[in-house]
């Protein structure tokens, strides 16, 4: 790795953890400390969040949060509330950094298994997030293609479903049903907000009026359209397809 190549990740992936701190929930706050190409030798105590994601980068993100964070969420006045969920959009604004990009629904994972899990496929850069001196978070990134890093020729051809050449294997799930859903925006509240709901409220989307819907299915999305009536039910009609690279 060249030292350009080398400082092109450090910076990438410090600018990703600015990004994540931004919407990071945190009982204090919190300094992106140095990226490092190295695994730290001490974790955070608490919990991890890792989540793939795809568009004008293909990669991985890693997010380990303090055991505080990991009660008060279990804590909640509304009841325990899913970490992964709490910490997507420090995921997607952090992967972000690198473009735009689709992220996957975040896994819960012990911070060793899923750091060592990332580190170990190479390329990896950890920031330590810091109260002071002392680190109470982490970010890790890995990209399959870095900014400046040695292109890889790939010779296969994408796979496409229902194309010749396509594994056999794949008919075995052509009846098995996955849960579709559409997405009209979404909108970020704090708890006291929450709390505060009552019948007759709105609550603003982040969505102007006319923006085409995003169809997910099991959370990831594949396409957007517009919201139609049919037959008394609502409907979409597809306009965008999201490939899976990313591309439209």
């Amino acid at each position: 790795m060249t030292t350009t190549a080398a400082d092109t990740r450090l910076h990438l992936t410090r600018g990703a953890a600015e990004a994540a701190l931004a919407v990071l929930p945190t009982s204090e706050p919190l300094a992106a400390g140095d990226p490092s190409a190295e695994a730290p030798a001490a974790l955070p105590a608490g919990q991890a969040v890792t989540a793939r994601f795809t568009g004008a980068a293909n990669g991985e993100i890693v997010v380990v949060v303090g055991e505080d964070l990991v009660q008060a969420l279990e804590n909640s006045p509304l009841g325990a509330l899913d970490l992964a969920s709490a910490l997507r959009p420090a995921l997607e604004a952090a992967a972000g950094a690198c473009g735009p990009v689709v992220v996957d629904p975040g896994q819960l994972m012990e911070p060793e298994v899923a750091l060592s899990g990332l580190m170990s496929k190479g390329d990896g850069v950890v920031v330590p997030l810091l109260e002071g001196t002392e680190a109470r978070a982490l970010l890790a990134l890995r990209l399959d293609q870095w900014p400046g890093g040695p292109q890889v020729e790939d010779d296969r051809a994408p796979a496409v479903p229902g194309a010749a050449g396509a594994p056999a294997g794949l008919d075995l799930l052509h009846d098995v049903e996955m849960e579709i859903s559409a997405e009209l925006g979404r909108t970020r509240m704090n708890v006291r907000d929450l709390l505060s709901l009552s019948p007759g409220a709105v609550v603003e989307l982040d969505r102007a009026a006319g923006s085409p819907a995003d169809l997910l299915v099991n959370g990831r999305l594949i396409a957007r359209g517009e919201v139609v009536v049919v037959d008394e039910n609502f409907g979409l009609r597809i306009t965008e397809i999201i490939a899976a690279s990313g591309e439209r």
